[in-house]
């Protein structure tokens, strides 16, 4: 039960982030990507720049900042899928940026340029 809970709680936090990210004029390109043995969670684009966008959701602050569960090994995954899908649809002259989104209730925090394509 507590799966699906999560599951739901995630999927608000996406729905919360994209309508966020299309307030600020950013294209929503393609939400939750499956590619290789990842998924990426918002593909936008901002301007020039083609942004992969990673949600993380709490229901509340007392499992702790939803930014907290962004690890190291998480970054590399996204890093992976995101480099499949530049080359699956041949998008190698856009410019690159990851974002991360964290949302807790009806508070929202975005971080541009949270790490870098390497």
């Amino acid at each position: 039960m507590r799966g699906l809970n999560t599951k739901k709680i995630g999927d608000k936090g996406e729905q919360i982030a994209a309508e966020y990210l299309k307030g600020k004029g950013y294209k929503i390109i393609a939400r939750n990507v499956h590619i290789g043995d990842g998924e990426i969670d918002i593909i936008a684009q901002d301007g020039d720049n083609l942004v992969f966008v990673e949600v993380k959701t709490r229901y509340s602050y007392s499992y702790g900042n939803p930014l907290e569960a962004i690890t190291k090994d998480k970054i590399k995954h996204i890093i992976r899928s995101a480099k499949m899908y530049i080359s699956s649809n041949h998008l190698y002259n856009m410019q690159v940026r990851f974002d991360v989104i964290g949302t807790t209730g009806d508070e929202i925090e975005h971080i541009k340029d949270a790490f870098w394509l390497n």
